[in-house]
């Protein structure tokens, strides 16, 4: 004689028994999915929907481990093709395993044998959580598709290159193509010097109108320029300083760099790379590059930068006829990408020095949003616009390791080297007095202890 269980053979006759039953069920399908068939069901099916859960919770927690153990590994794993398409098939087949335990959990429950009231209530809450949690796992799968896709667009299939003298330094340039220009020409010009152990970072500001520039001893541009560009107003463009080298380059010169676009960059990019090398005694792994054209999108996407202004910036240019324009006020500021586009751009009232330094405080601004949790929550359209206005030759496989060591950045103050007046002239450059700067910047003396 057999015991009677409720949950697998309930009694039929009893609505009120058939209504807790229909809970427990969908309680069930919610908790673990697969228990529902397993103890009232076909249990093949029911195992195989708990051996999927149970997965599916130890890959969590190896994630959940590897997020406090080794969060570089878990970025890595992120940041990588290959990993990004098993999430994505992992996440379809479960959103697609989840909607077949709930549709067959609802049949379990033969709602006609419920009371007529609960039918609709149980059937309502079943499809809502069907909804919630398969469209969730569905979404996550469409993330981890665009994430893929976005990270090879933005960053480069080649190999990691080692650290110089403990160091990763990267040319941050800041593009501004206008109308009123033939091509793009860098208006802000830094190179991020980062300790490759501790993430403790250096910026190094150079004008653009610094003339003349040298170019390290491997530049193709060495040999058309050995005394530097610039030298006796010797250049093939309107004027000739730093920035438009760029501009040279990619309309003039482009053949002196043929494996540019092949590893993931341009003429111009490279020459300027080798300029800011010569310029200042570093040899820079890695540039990014912002068009500062088009990235009001991508700080909108990113939800906003936060910018501390010390001096009042006229947005829209000149006051208008009737002597009154917008202002954006000295104080602490969350700025959408209109009024940071303005900040970055405005020219009136002060200096382009001030100009290149509002820039570089926006660059650092936007990269310090790019933190873990600000990427996950708004990839879709961080991705779509850093496409449109990033463009950098930082290895995809790296992109775990720079995460990691831009959380230690993040945790440190940024030191500054400022090349412009009056540290330097940047019509008389002195690059014996700039390469002491920077070597100091990067290796500040220690403190002898005082004596006892």
């Amino acid at each position: 004689m057999s015991l009677r269980t409720p949950l697998r053979n309930p009694d039929a006759s009893s609505p009120g028994e058939m209504t807790a039953r229909g809970w427990w069920l969908v309680g069930l399908n919610i908790l673990l999915p697969g228990t529902p068939q397993l103890v009232a069901g076909n249990r093949a099916l029911g195992r195989g929907g708990i051996y999927a859960t149970l997965a599916l919770w130890l890959l969590g927690l190896v994630a959940l481990i590897l997020a406090i153990a080794s969060p570089s590994s878990l970025y890595t794993f992120a940041t990588q093709a290959a990993s990004l398409t098993v999430v994505q098939i992992l996440l379809i087949a479960y959103a697609v395993l989840w909607v077949v335990l709930t549709l067959d959990t609802l049949r379990l429950v033969r709602l006609v044998k419920a009371r007529a009231r609960m039918r609709g209530w149980i059937a309502a809450f079943s499809v809502l959580v069907l909804v919630g949690l398969a469209g969730t796992a569905a979404y996550g799968s469409a993330v981890a598709g665009s994430a893929r896709g976005a990270l090879g667009d933005i960053f480069a299939d080649s190999a990691p290159v080692a650290p110089v003298d403990g160091r990763y330094n990267i040319m941050l340039l800041g593009g501004d193509a206008g109308p009123d220009r033939q091509g793009l020409r860098p208006d802000s010009m830094s190179i991020v010097s980062i300790d490759a152990s501790t993430g403790k970072a250096v910026t190094i500001g150079l004008p653009r109108d610094l003339n003349p520039v040298p170019f390290s001893a491997k530049s193709p541009m060495q040999t058309v320029y050995p005394d530097g560009y610039g030298y006796h107003d010797k250049c093939d463009v309107d004027v000739c300083q730093l920035n438009s080298i760029y501009t040279e380059v990619e309309l003039y010169k482009s053949e002196l760099y043929p494996n540019a676009k092949k590893n993931q960059s341009e003429p111009g990019i490279e020459a300027m790379r080798d300029a800011l090398e010569g310029a200042t005694g570093l040899t820079i792994q890695y540039y990014v590059l912002i068009d500062m054209q088009g990235f009001a999108d991508l700080i909108d996407a990113l939800g906003g930068v936060d910018i501390t202004v010390t001096e009042k910036v006229p947005i829209g240019g000149d006051e208008n006829l009737n002597g009154v324009v917008e202002w954006i006020q000295p104080g602490q500021h969350h700025m959408d990408g209109y009024h940071a586009q303005w900040y970055a751009r405005a020219r009136h009232g002060t200096s382009d020095y001030d100009r290149m330094a509002r820039q570089r405080q926006l660059q650092d601004a936007i990269l310090k949003q790019f933190n873990p949790l600000n990427v996950v929550t708004k990839f879709q359209d961080i991705a779509h616009a850093g496409a449109q206005v990033m463009k950098t030759d930082i290895p995809q496989s790296m992109l775990g390791y720079f995460v990691d060591l831009g959380m230690k950045t993040r945790a440190q103050p940024v030191d500054k080297l400022e090349l412009v007046p009056p540290a330097i002239d940047p019509t008389k450059p002195d690059y014996t007095q700039i390469h002491q700067l920077v070597k100091t910047a990067l290796t500040p003396a220690t403190p002898k202890p005082s004596a006892p």
